[in-house]
């Protein structure tokens, strides 16, 4: 049997854009804030979840919504079961774009908007690839569940009650990462350190009453704000910061208050090297200024140990794995008010041959003049690892060079996709090597192309693995 996987595709392009149009106008972040008994999440998750139930249910397909945390839509009836993991949330827009986030535009081959590529485009690419595997009748021998997750983008929480209450699948692949396959994925944990000794308010004459950054713990910061009192005229010599280093910022004066903002790049926390921490760069500003000592100790401490150290080398936490590559950490939230005690929250992500708990004493003790004390996140992921010659990476390696003509190979991604929760679990696209990887960034996008070819990719691995 020859199946024409590309032509299938374009034949339902129009009800592809559509679907993935009404998923990327929904504003899908966590919302605390605005969480109820039946939005446990907040509302946009949960509306992103019912909105894609929903094409699985007009469709044809059995669907199932768990708590309005977790869904699934189900396709055949086999004893074993290939998951497809996927997640309708997405990191906040932030700022910096230059069309509306929450509206899918069209543009230069540009599908853009938050989502497109994280993961709402890969999700309608999977489901599309089920469905025509559904649309022509093809025999299988095994169920297929798409399971999505409204929390991917923090703590899980949609797939830790989908595990609690549901049979998991008995392999599968995340559309949450990159082809051809990333079958090992890094350890990953948040840690967030304290420094109680600097929550005394000390005076000089310029303080600082407060330094914020960050918008979560897998972004790294684009935006850093720093108030400080008794200053007199900064502009000169920030000035000449600007000029000497890749960030723009702006000094706003009220009385004796001073506001300090600097922009950076915004970038997944995975990848670092790919941002411009605005807060380390903004702290690197201020620990030349005679503030007072709380303050001082505080700015000088990121300037030391976080500002241009995203393999963690000034912590004494760098390590290396052959197969899984780097270390990295990725100083993401600062939060520094007078009074209060200040604290920053470290992503790392580490690769075999270093533990998390390690990891924290090594920190531990590279800080211990400033007495700081560290917890990590509930949170916590160890490395994961399926290895080359398992089947499931095997059959999908093999797809993906048939449908590319180019050779598949492993990797090793920082990044943590539901993959991982199944023994026999990897991320299977849905970014291509050539094409950039825009994730949590502004002008998030995915190419028109690469969406229709991911769909075709999915739909022969989803026959291949499930017949």
């Amino acid at each position: 049997m020859t199946i024409d996987w590309e032509k299938e595709v374009k034949q339902r392009e129009p009800e592809m854009l559509a679907d993935l149009a009404e998923l990327i106008a929904i504003d899908s972040s966590r919302d605390d804030e605005h969480k109820t008994a039946t939005a446990p999440l907040g509302e946009g998750p949960r509306d992103a979840l019912r909105k894609v139930l929903s094409f699985g249910e007009r469709d044809g397909f059995t669907t199932k919504n768990i708590d309005n945390l977790a869904g699934r839509i189900e396709y055949g009836d086999g004893a074993e079961a290939l998951g497809i993991f996927a997640h309708m949330d997405v990191v906040p827009a932030g700022d910096g774009w230059d069309t509306e986030p929450f509206k899918l535009t069209e543009q230069d081959g540009k599908l853009i908007g938050r989502g497109t590529s994280d993961d709402k485009g890969p999700s309608i690419a999977a489901y599309y690839g089920l469905k025509i595997v559904r649309d022509l009748g093809l025999p299988l021998s095994k169920k297929v569940q798409l399971i999505f997750g409204t929390d991917e983008e923090s703590d899980w929480t949609g797939l830790n009650r989908y595990q609690e209450t549901q049979k998991m699948p008995d392999f599968g692949f995340s559309p949450d990462a990159e082809f051809p396959i990333i079958n090992g994925e890094k350890g990953i944990t948040d840690l967030t350190i304290k420094f109680p000794t600097l929550a005394q308010s000390t005076t000089a004459a310029l303080n600082l009453q407060s330094f914020e950054a960050g918008l979560r713990s897998n972004m790294v910061p684009q935006k850093a704000t720093a108030v400080v009192t008794g200053a007199t005229e900064l502009n000169t010599a920030f000035d000449a910061f600007l000029a000497a280093n890749p960030v723009t910022g702006q000094i706003t004066q009220n009385d004796d208050q001073t506001t300090i903002t600097v922009l950076g790049k915004v970038a997944h926390s995975m990848a670092p090297e790919d941002g411009i921490n605005a807060a380390t760069y903004l702290a690197t500003f201020l620990a030349d200024l005679n503030l007072d000592q709380a303050g001082k100790a505080y700015v000088t401490v990121i300037k030391d140990y976080f500002h241009q150290a995203d393999r963690g080398q000034h912590l004494n936490i760098a390590h290396t794995d052959e197969i899984m590559g780097d270390l990295t950490a990725s100083p993401d939230l600062f939060h520094y008010q007078v009074g209060q005690v200040p604290d920053i929250l470290l992503n790392v992500r580490y690769p075999k041959g270093i533990d998390a708990a390690t990891i924290t004493k090594n920190i531990q003790q590279t800080l211990a003049e400033y007495q700081v004390e560290i917890t990590a996140s509930a949170h916590s992921m160890t490395p994961h690892y399926v290895a080359p010659d398992d089947p499931l990476v095997a059959t999908l390696l093999s797809v993906f060079e048939a449908r590319t003509g180019q050779s598949g190979h492993q990797a090793v991604v920082g990044g943590g996709t539901y993959g991982r929760l199944l023994k026999r679990g990897v991320a299977f696209g849905a970014l291509f090597d050539e094409t950039k990887n825009v994730m949590h960034q502004a002008n998030e996008y995915t190419l028109k192309a690469d969406f229709l070819k991911a769909a075709a990719i999915y739909a022969q691995a989803i026959f291949e693995l499930a017949k």
